[in-house]
């Protein structure tokens, strides 16, 4: 009697915005073994329960995570991430996704917090940094996408801070073992950047046509750094489902 195969370990991502989506991790986290399965969240499809997955990921959108009158989904959300980190389900947060986790374990999110940030913009590893599972492999210096105008402004008092920037301190943090957040979107390629908005990148005081050419001058240095990002991601999902077995 043959035995069924194992199922591929999954990671559940939930958008909050309709321009918003998994861009290359997408692929990446497919590349490297896991399926992906998005809910989109902001057109009204139910966020589920982890039984059946083994990862999280929460993404951007431009609401504050309390925002339960502009995003009806805003309090499930919340309820799925508190519940993947009192599982120890892997759970990455970016943006608006990572100032939900830092909301709900304690923190604290300012509205409007002070410099925008827009395009590619050079970010600095904290010491803390050194023997994380995803930063560890980072260089002192590094670029990401960023588009926010929202700050984390306190972090959870148990967790570990990560990584930073000029304008915005809290780029990068992690709460336990396996629950991240970060501010930037390693997520999102240029090609991303050529629908944002040029009147409201100006009226922050960006120019639009120097935001993307930055932004696909770096693409090339940044696109492996976060590819491999994106899999030790997908590794540490690989390991939970591998323990749970």
């Amino acid at each position: 009697m043959h035995q069924s195969a194992p199922r591929p370990p999954r990671v559940l991502v939930v958008q909050n915005d309709r321009s918003g989506g998994p861009g290359r991790f997408e692929r990446w986290w497919q590349d490297a073994g896991l399926q992906v399965d998005v809910v989109h969240a902001y057109a009204g499809e139910q966020i589920p329960d982890l039984d059946d997955h083994d990862g999280l990921a929460l993404l951007g959108g431009g609401l504050m995570p309390d925002d339960d009158t502009g995003g009806p989904w805003l309090p499930r959300e919340r309820e799925v991430s508190v519940q993947a980190r009192e599982r120890d389900i892997p759970q990455l947060g970016i943006c608006l996704g990572g100032q939900l986790i830092a909301h709900v374990a304690g923190g604290t999110v300012t509205a409007r917090h002070g410099l925008p940030e827009a395009g590619s913009t050079v970010l600095t590893t904290r010491p803390e940094a050194a023997d994380d599972p995803l930063f560890s492999g980072m260089e002192p210096e590094f670029r990401a996408i960023e588009h926010h105008v929202d700050q984390i402004t306190a972090l959870p008092e148990d967790a570990v801070w990560l990584a930073s920037s000029e304008r915005c301190p809290v780029q990068a943090f992690r709460v336990g073992p396996v629950t991240w957040g970060v501010q930037f979107h390693p997520e999102v390629a240029v090609d991303r950047l050529r629908q944002w908005s040029t009147d409201g990148l100006a009226r922050q005081g960006f120019d639009p046509d120097e935001v993307i050419r930055q932004a696909a001058a770096d693409e090339p240095h940044t696109t492996p750094v976060w590819q491999a990002f994106a899999h030790r991601f997908a590794a540490v999902v690989q390991g939970r489902l591998a323990r749970s077995r």
